[in-house]
């Protein structure tokens, strides 16, 4: 997977610092740079690119405007704003910014950025495509399926028993789905498509094609870019799950938002 990268920045030095420090992630092609945002306008209308590394403090139009105009047209690629000036971070964030670096770059906090939108465009590549709907005949009945009251997952060689509350989500690996708790994750021998019509769905909602959360267990929604949102959970490592952007105005009706 290649992701079409385009710089923005009316320094120059900034601009070659920054191709050098994207060098080593080869998901990245950088195939545009722009000195101003107007420039940058005229090349993101002719090429479709996946992510744009943007300065916000530039002459003529500023790089909050572009990203403005750039969520008007809709499907915007992904903003990174890379600037000295953290004053703007609040406004940056409120035109769905995927993240916002300050100057001078640090290379871990860059990495951690690029993983993150590597991350998001895989699974919008492997699993966003619409899922396949059963046909009518096959769809199981209310009186055919009986409500899950126990959820059966392998650990170690034995089968164990949980109970629907203790599980934050479910989530899909490859051909595997795993229940996740506190710390571990246990394989279960359902789909998320059984799992999510066998649940409660007052407590367990499907945020992604790839997850199932339990509504209780979130504590923090967060907005990303395009419609989407990251939801953060109680577990141990405060998981971050996706929301995809169907997922989310309904997500958010349920939360009275």
């Amino acid at each position: 997977m290649k992701l079409r990268a385009l710089i923005v920045d009316d320094e120059s030095p900034a601009r070659k610092e920054l191709r050098y420090l994207l060098k080593p992630f080869s998901e990245i092609q950088i195939v545009g740079e722009a000195d101003n945002a107007l420039e940058a306008l005229e090349l993101i209308s002719n090429l479709e690119y996946s992510v744009v590394f943007l300065d916000i403090d530039m002459p003529g139009l500023q790089g909050i405007e572009l990203a403005k105009q750039l969520q008007e047209r809709g499907n915007s690629p992904a903003i990174i704003f890379i600037t000295a000036h953290e004053e703007f971070a609040v406004e940056a964030f409120s035109v769905n910014a995927f993240d916002y670096l300050l100057k001078p770059i640090n290379p871990k906090r860059l990495e951690q950025s690029l993983l993150k939108i590597i991350a998001f465009y895989a699974s919008l590549t492997s699993h966003e495509s619409p899922p396949v709907e059963l046909s009518p005949n096959v769809l199981p009945t209310a009186t055919s399926v009986r409500p899950l009251e126990v959820i059966p997952v392998e650990h170690r060689g034995k089968t164990i028993l949980l109970r629907p509350e203790e599980i934050i989500y479910f989530y899909t690996d490859k051909d595997n789905v795993f229940a996740k708790i506190q710390k571990e994750s246990y394989l279960a021998r359902f789909t998320l498509r059984e799992l999510e019509s066998r649940l409660n769905s007052n407590l367990f909602f499907r945020t992604h094609r790839c997850y199932l959360v339990n509504i209780q267990r979130m504590r923090e929604l967060i907005p990303y870019f395009n419609g989407t949102y990251t939801v953060v959970v109680d577990d141990h490592g405060k998981s971050e799950i996706p929301v995809s952007r169907t997922q989310a105005r309904k997500l958010k009706e349920i939360l009275g938002l």
